[in-house]
């Protein structure tokens, strides 16, 4: 079980087959849910979440064990951006 609980919208980390994903967590899942023809066996103990790929837009589920928590992104390029009057000379 993680430490901190993940919530819809936390950016997370998977590793797949592929290397590490980054990927965004669309649904918490507390109760057995079929996806994609498999049953997931999910308690409020131990969750599953279905989770979104930053770059396919690919959506899996897994355990909360298989997902690691990363620093919050900028949502836009707009929050990227220096404040006005910030600019160094």
């Amino acid at each position: 079980m993680m430490a901190k609980a993940l919530k819809r919208g936390d950016h997370v980390a998977w590793n797949s087959e592929a290397g590490r994903v980054g990927v965004i967590i669309l649904k918490k899942v507390v109760s057995d849910v079929r996806f994609k023809g498999h049953v997931h066996h999910a308690t409020r103990d131990n969750p599953q979440y279905f989770i979104e790929s930053d770059k396919t837009e690919h959506i899996v589920i897994h355990k909360g064990s298989a997902l690691r928590l990363l620093k919050p992104r900028p949502r836009n390029k707009a929050n990227r951006l220096p404040k006005q009057g910030t600019e160094r000379r």
